[in-house]
């Protein structure tokens, strides 16, 4: 890598409404289970999903996922030796997870796919897009009361079927699903 090149950041051209140049380094953010992300350095306009995980400082990639966190809010699982395009701007991150399988789900009727086989209240609100301090998460139980889900809540994904999730607004007295 050129030291003298400037680096250009994925999220700040996206955020801008621009296509990022045809030539790296490149800036991505790269998050963890919790949506904690970083930034991390590729010099690949169309790195693998390999590339992504070893620019993150993570050994032994056969051990985890990489998922492109799509600008709709989508994930898309990247597979180890896949390419992902950086210049064509419709991925905003990424995220890793040390897992081998992944689980889907549903909140708000958008099936999304998760890399780890647990999922906190707080996460699953952010996926949704909704402000976490005035809308709650519930599980949908079939033939049951829906299960309001804590923010620090963790859910199983690893479960039978397929897991349904929904966002409302809170009702300041209850305050079990925020």
């Amino acid at each position: 890598m050129n030291t003298h090149q400037k680096i250009e950041d994925i999220l700040v051209c996206i955020q801008e409404g621009r296509k990022p140049r045809d030539y790296g380094p490149y800036t991505v953010q790269v998050g963890d289970q919790d949506l904690n992300f970083g930034g991390v350095i590729i010099d690949d306009p169309m790195p693998t999903g390999r590339q992504i995980i070893e620019a993150a400082g993570i050994r032994k990639a056969e051990e985890h996922l990489v998922f492109q966190v799509l600008r709709n809010g989508e994930l898309e699982e990247l597979n180890l030796e896949e390419t992902t395009d950086l210049r064509a701007a419709t991925v905003e991150r990424f995220l890793i997870f040390h897992s081998a399988a992944s689980y889907r789900f549903d909140i708000d009727g958008k099936r999304l796919e998760w890399g780890y086989k647990v999922i906190s209240g707080r996460v699953l609100k952010r996926l949704a897009g909704v402000d976490a301090t005035k809308f709650g998460v519930w599980l949908e139980v079939r033939g049951e009361e829906d299960r309001p889900i804590a923010d620090n809540e963790l859910v199983r994904l690893d479960g039978e079927g397929l897991e349904h999730f929904f966002t409302g607004i809170c009702e300041t007295t209850e305050g079990g699903a925020s």
